[in-house]
């Protein structure tokens, strides 16, 4: 049952090795969206490509509209709890399965 703790670990690290990348990618995309950006840049694509699908369901979700666009830090909230919640979550299970102690 060791195999499978082990996995369970290796795969609650890589997942928290992606939220962490990405909480940076929102974070650079909410700082380059203050100014005014060239739409053409290649790092803007990317940055619009890679948080949009995220942020747009938040920003239909909100009922309200501010005159400062609070999606991402909203996204930054859910990353954090599935940081603290999930993947801590799988790390103990997997520990648990693997009959060690935390």
């Amino acid at each position: 049952m060791f195999i499978i703790g082990n996995f369970l670990i290796a795969i609650a690290n890589v997942l928290d090795i992606i939220l962490t990348i990405y909480s940076f990618i929102v974070i650079i995309a909410a700082v380059i969206s203050w100014v005014n950006p060239d739409p053409y840049n290649p790092i803007v694509r990317f940055l619009y490509r890679v948080t949009e699908p995220l942020l747009r369901p938040i920003r239909k979700l909100l009922p309200f509209r501010l005159p400062v666009d609070i999606s991402p830090l909203i996204l930054l909230l859910i990353i954090y709890f599935l940081q603290r919640f999930l993947i801590s979550s799988l790390i103990e299970l997997g520990y648990r399965i693997k009959g060690g102690i935390l």
